[in-house]
C-alpha cells in the first residue's frame, strides 16, 4: 500500500470540487454549479445537503421537488455505499483541519483538554438542538451558522465572515483538541455517522497479519472505532468511521484494507 495514495486521493477530490464550483459559477462551467448545500450536475441532476433539508423540514418551510430528489440521492450514496466519507473526502473544513492537527505534531503544542474536556458525544447533542432551534426560529439554525458552508460559499463566491469562521475551527484544533470541530462538534458528521453505519465500503482488518505497532490508531481521528484491532479479525462497523484510509496507509503489516464486497465473500461461505 502506498503511504499517501488515500491522502493523495482526498485532496484532489476536495480541491477538484472546489475547482468545478467555481468554474460552474464563474465560467458558466455545467459540470457542476451551486454549493455544498444544493447542487446541479451537468444543468440537470439535483444534489442537495440531506442535513440542510432536514432542518428546513424541521423550520416548516416548503422544501422543492429537487431539493428533495437532491437530498435522496446523496443520502443514498453515503448511506448505502461510503458511510460518512463525506468528512474525510469532500469537506473543505478538513483540509483546515488537518493543517492545524499537521502543525500540532510538528510543533508539539500541547492540547488545552486538561482545561476543556470535549467529548465526541457532543455532537449528536448539536445535531438535536440545531433540529429544535430550527423548529423554534422557523430557519435552517446549523446551516445558518455552519462554518462549512461559510468556508464553502467563501471559496467559490469570496471570502467574507467565512474567513472568521475558518480561524475559529483553525485554533479550535490547533490548541484545544486534535479533530475539536470535526470530532466533537459537527453535527453534520454525526448525521453521516447515523445514516452511514451501514454502508457497504468497511475498513476490515486482519489480526493473523498484525504485528500491534499501533500506528493505526495513532493516526486515526475517529481512533474508538478502531476496537477490534488486537482482539479479533473482521470489519470497523463504526458508522463514526470517515473511510480516510490514514490507518490503511500507516499499516506496515497490510493487516487493513477496504472491503466493499465482504457481504458477498459470506454468501459464498
Amino acid at each position: 500500500m502506498g503511504k499517501y495514495q488515500f491522502l493523495i486521493l482526498r485532496r484532489l477530490i476536495q480541491v477538484g470540487l472546489l475547482l468545478l464550483y467555481f468554474l460552474g459559477n464563474y465560467a458558466g462551467w455545467k459540470i457542476l454549479q451551486g454549493n455544498l448545500s444544493g447542487s446541479l450536475v451537468f444543468g440537470v441532476i439535483p444534489l442537495s445537503d440531506p442535513f440542510a433539508i432536514l432542518q428546513l423540514f424541521f423550520s416548516g418551510a416548503v422544501v422543492g421537488t429537487n431539493a428533495l430528489i437532491g437530498a435522496l440521492i446523496i443520502a443514498l450514496f453515503y448511506g448505502l455505499l461510503v458511510g460518512r466519507a463525506y468528512c474525510s473526502y469532500v469537506c473543505p473544513i478538513n483540509l483546515i483541519t488537518d493543517l492545524a492537527n499537521y502543525l500540532r505534531r510538528i510543533l508539539k503544542i500541547g492540547s488545552l483538554g486538561s482545561f476543556i474536556f470535549l467529548k465526541k458525544q457532543i455532537r449528536y447533542i448539536v445535531l438535536i438542538l440545531s433540529l429544535i432551534l430550527s423548529s423554534i426560529f422557523g430557519l435552517a439554525a446549523f446551516e445558518a451558522i455552519s462554518p462549512i458552508s461559510m468556508l464553502h460559499r467563501g471559496l467559490v463566491f469570496g471570502m467574507g465572515f467565512g474567513g472568521f469562521s475558518l480561524l475559529i475551527v483553525f485554533l479550535l484544533d490547533l490548541f484545544v483538541t486534535k479533530n475539536a470541530f470535526c470530532g466533537h462538534l459537527c453535527p453534520l458528521g454525526a448525521f453521516y455517522s447515523f445514516i452511514g453505519r451501514f454502508a457497504l465500503l468497511r475498513v476490515q482488518y486482519d489480526l493473523e497479519s498484525c504485528t500491534l505497532c499501533m500506528e493505526c490508531k495513532h493516526i486515526c481521528p475517529e481512533k474508538q472505532v478502531l476496537g477490534l484491532i488486537g482482539k479479533n479479525s473482521g470489519n470497523v462497523v463504526s458508522g463514526e468511521c470517515t473511510r480516510c484510509g490514514r490507518c490503511i496507509e500507516v499499516c506496515g503489516d497490510n493487516a487493513l484494507a477496504f472491503n466493499l464486497l465482504s457481504f458477498a465473500k459470506k454468501e459464498k461461505k
